[in-house]
């Protein structure tokens, strides 16, 4: 796993859960500091042992300069979090949306509804790639002018998007109100005065914070019997579809869920 600063990281439990569940005793996951200006020749040195990496912040878009090709989904996105040896060529993929997708899907959360999307950032490009079949998408920036680059993910992903300042007015609040899904990509404690507002339990959250947990909004929400779902579900669904593109295997999901720590404070979106 390539990305700095990376030492909080539970990519490594779950990697090594899944090897090991699936036998592969040989295969190890190592965790390796790096930034953008070290990535093009750390992966030109790389072994032939070398099957691939995960890749982290603040690689994300380096690694679509570094790969020899792109999967169409990380095209779209404008982002990668994983990197593939295909004969002697790399091959950069992103699965940060099949972990959106799919720990949606578990839950039997729809994103075919009204979606409210917070933050404009790397994770908000990747959870518009799960977005589209859904009826609206309304994203609530703080400065919508920073939305551009999610703005060219939408128009190549063939999503419609509504970029609506995030300023605690009214129209955010009608916004939020009329939500089927929330999909939380802001900071820690950015979207922790969200958490006053009032909620139903007709309403789903995906909040990708890592910690604390639960957050404010979260907690919130679930209080308000909403469906509510956390960071460390979205870790475990990409890592899982990670090991089966480095593997060709299954991804043994409970091995991989038991290695995480039981407060499950994990995200690396």
């Amino acid at each position: 796993m390539l990305g700095q600063p990376i030492a909080h990281s539970l990519s490594p439990l779950l990697h090594r859960a899944a090897y090991a569940a699936l036998g592969l005793n040989s295969w190890t996951y190592e965790a390796i500091e790096c930034d953008e200006s070290q990535l093009a020749g750390l992966v030109a040195a790389s072994g032939d042992d070398v099957v691939g990496y995960s890749c982290t912040m603040p690689l994300k878009r380096t690694v679509l300069q570094v790969a020899d090709a792109v999967s169409e989904k990380a095209a779209a996105i404008g982002a990668a979090n994983t990197l593939l040896r295909v004969d002697q060529d790399w091959y950069a993929d992103n699965t940060d949306w099949i972990g959106i997708q799919n720990a949606l899907a578990e839950r039997g959360i729809s994103a075919r509804g009204n979606v409210v999307l917070l933050g404009a950032g790397g994770t908000a490009q990747a959870a518009l790639a799960a977005l589209t079949e859904a009826e609206t998408v309304t994203v609530l920036v703080r400065e919508p002018a920073r939305a551009l680059a999610l703005r060219d993910t939408a128009d190549r992903l063939d999503v419609p998007i509504a970029v609506v300042r995030l300023d605690g007015g009214d129209s955010e609040d009608a916004w939020l109100r009329q939500a089927d899904l929330i999909i939380s990509t802001l900071p820690a404690g950015a979207a922790d005065p969200l958490a006053r507002r009032v909620w139903s339990s007709s309403q789903a959250l995906l909040d990708a914070i890592y910690h604390p947990w639960p957050t404010q909004l979260a907690r919130a929400m679930t209080e308000a019997g909403a469906s509510v779902v956390g960071g460390a579900d979205l870790l475990l669904h990409q890592a899982a579809r990670q090991v089966e593109l480095m593997t060709g295997n299954a991804a043994p999901i409970p091995a991989m869920r038991a290695a995480l720590p039981e407060s499950g404070l994990a995200a690396e979106l």
